[in-house]
């Protein structure tokens, strides 16, 4: 088995072409080498522009919020959130996703006298025009009838002020509970929560700033909040259909949370996605501290070539194939033709800015 290690720089090795292999020339249609037939089309509007969305972090003192908003967001890794300190009041952060969605996402300190501010003299402000509500639980907290206290008031003033409002519960450090005993107390915590939230609808999720649980979490809420992603996954499977993958992934670029994928078969590791967005995101860390920025990397072995590269100005790209009989250099020849394509969808009016965290 051959294996090309990921290098901080662009490096990639390209094949000669052996056979006819689809090849674009562009999206409006799949162009062949000699000997290949028709193809179909690929076809998409533009995206409309996307617009700010507040969404509040909220949890009791010490359940982790800070750590994973910073793990998310701001490039830290797990060890180092030890030297984070707790949150005083609300802090509030212009988070700017996939170049054009912008999250305004307020950490919402969790000592007891801000949280009764937050239900009293501070209602309306905190929770008026709220897109998302994310409250965080610590798993092994002692105080499990406080918790649940507040999150039952959070739940009446988002009815009160912003009814439409996504609501997402995230059980926090399952790495502290016993494995075999992690999913028999999750599903009892979503049982309770999904009750408690009637007749708002919750969706949980187990987490920890230590595997791939967190950025399992961040890629479901942030799926749901890009506009016409339908779109997007559609142009997703017909690209993966026409160079005949396996399965493709697109990533956000700074995050590397996953946010839209196509498979035409059946994998067996139901939490690779994560688990790549993990791997990634850590190695670009590394990279980072040589000041050398990554790139892309091609890992190939007897029964499968896979490729990360750069896709949009806003993403990554994850292209898997399994056909032996085509030759790397095509692969990468699809991927750079497919970026204008991709690139229109992304596309809005005014300036590009990069993520922003103050």
């Amino acid at each position: 088995m051959s294996v090309l290690l990921p290098t901080c720089s662009s490096v990639l090795v390209h094949s000669h072409l052996e056979r006819a292999t689809p090849v674009f020339s562009g999206f409006g249609s799949k162009v062949a080498a000699p000997g290949a037939g028709k193809g179909s089309v690929l076809c998409g509007n533009s995206f409309s522009c996307f617009p700010s969305l507040q969404v509040l972090l909220m949890g009791k003192s010490g359940s982790g919020k800070t750590s994973m908003r910073s793990i998310i967001f701001a490039n830290y890794i797990a060890r180092d959130t030890r030297r984070l300190g707790a949150t005083i009041d609300v802090e509030h952060s212009h988070v700017r996703f996939l170049g054009n969605l912008v999250l305004n996402l307020w950490d919402c300190g969790g000592q007891d006298t801000f949280m009764e501010n937050y239900f009293t003299s501070q209602r309306d402000n905190i929770f008026r025009n709220v897109e998302v509500l994310i409250y965080v639980f610590d798993v092994e907290s002692r105080e499990l009838e406080k918790d649940m206290h507040y999150y039952q008031s959070c739940l009446e003033a988002i009815l009160q002020n912003s009814p439409d409002a996504k609501i997402f519960c995230l059980v926090h450090k399952m790495d502290l509970v016993q494995e075999d005993q992690r999913d028999l107390i999750f599903k009892e915590r979503e049982e309770d929560l999904k009750r408690l939230s009637r007749p708002l609808e919750c969706v949980c999720f187990r987490t920890s700033i230590w595997d791939e649980t967190l950025y399992k979490a961040w890629s479901s809420i942030v799926y749901q909040l890009i506009p016409n992603v339908q779109q997007l996954e559609m142009n997703l499977r017909n690209f993966a259909q026409i160079i005949e993958a396996d399965e493709v992934l697109l990533f956000e670029r700074a995050t590397f949370l996953v946010i839209s994928h196509y498979q035409c078969k059946e994998q067996r590791d139901v939490h690779r996605f994560e688990k790549i967005s993990n791997i990634i995101k850590q190695f670009k860390l590394s990279c980072s501290k040589l000041a050398a920025s990554f790139q892309s990397m091609e890992v190939r072995n007897s029964n499968f070539a896979a490729f990360i590269d750069i896709f949009t100005s806003n993403t990554y790209v994850m292209v898997v194939m399994s056909d032996p009989s085509i030759p790397s250099a095509a692969t990468l020849i699809n991927i750079r033709n497919a970026r204008k394509h991709f690139e229109k969808l992304e596309r809005v009016d005014g300036p590009k800015h990069s993520l922003l965290m103050r």
